[in-house]
């Protein structure tokens, strides 16, 4: 007599068993390389944002100042690249709002306190720096942190805080903020030359921001000086003076003939002693 083959219950769940495991161990790979992929690729777009408004900003793009603002009080969380000097002074119209995948949070933001990262428009530096940390809302352990250095270094690695510990600073270029209102309609800037030799710039001949460069005569010896505007009584002004060690061997204060106060910046002849007096000044910062 021939026996009948076949499976017995017993087996065919073993089977089935076996099979099932089998067939999750790939689906849980995949799972995870697809939120290790969307973290990544998180990252790496978040730091494009934040460069993108640094290039914008020392290339003085529809000539603004620009910023990228962190919101983490909506869901999926969102990051925009604004223009304006802050995100609550800023142009709306050229907001360029980014979400990050549901998967993914902000989760850890350590910027002095704020939600936004702002750069100079001379250096690309920011007062912003600090860290920003994304992870994978249901696996705290897949994370990414974007470091900002003071510098403006953006990376993924943290920034050496010691760059800036060996480079002269022999002020071939200042930048300060005024915070006195500028009449344009009646003051001058006045560029005054060992102390006897005096050029004025009258401002009523700038339509928009102060941009001024010359050549001065001191002792038959020209002195080339540049000044520079990045706001404009907006509420403070920004300026940008630029006296080159290679171009010039006088002394040299400028002054705004409506502040009584002091000068903007003033400079000894050799260019390695700069300061100011006028009590309107601030961040006056050799660069």
């Amino acid at each position: 007599m021939l026996k009948k083959s076949g499976f017995t219950i017993i087996e065919a769940v073993v089977v089935i068993t076996i099979l099932i495991v089998l067939a999750a161990i790939p689906i849980t790979d995949f799972v995870f390389l697809q939120k290790k992929s969307a973290l990544d690729n998180s990252a790496q777009e978040f730091i494009g944002t934040i460069k993108s408004a640094q290039n914008k900003t020392l290339a003085s793009e529809f000539s603004g100042q620009y910023g990228v603002y962190l919101n983490t009080s909506v869901s999926p969380n969102q990051y925009t690249l604004f223009k304006g000097v802050s995100y609550t002074l800023r142009e709306i119209s050229f907001d360029q709002v980014n979400f990050l995948p549901d998967a993914i949070e902000f989760y850890s933001i350590s910027l002095g306190g704020g939600n936004e990262i702002i750069f100079d428009k001379i250096t690309g530096a920011t007062e912003n720096q600090g860290n920003i940390s994304l992870r994978v809302k249901t696996d705290a352990s897949q994370n990414k942190t974007v470091y900002i250095s003071n510098y403006g270094v953006v990376s993924l690695n943290p920034a050496p805080t010691s760059l800036d510990e060996n480079r002269v600073k022999d002020s071939r270029h200042v930048i300060l903020d005024y915070s006195r209102v500028i009449n344009m309609n009646n003051e001058n800037i006045i560029l005054t030359f060992d102390n006897n030799v005096v050029q004025q710039i009258p401002l009523n001949q700038f339509s928009g921001e102060i941009d001024w460069q010359g050549d001065v005569s001191v002792g038959g010896t020209n002195q080339t000086i540049y000044i520079h505007t990045y706001k404009l009584n907006n509420p403070n002004t920004q300026f940008s003076i630029k006296r080159d060690r290679r171009y010039n061997s006088k002394s040299l204060a400028v002054t705004i003939s409506g502040d009584s106060s002091g000068n903007l910046a003033q400079y000894s002849a050799d260019g390695l002693t700069t300061s100011y007096s006028s009590i309107y000044v601030s961040n006056f910062l050799l660069k």
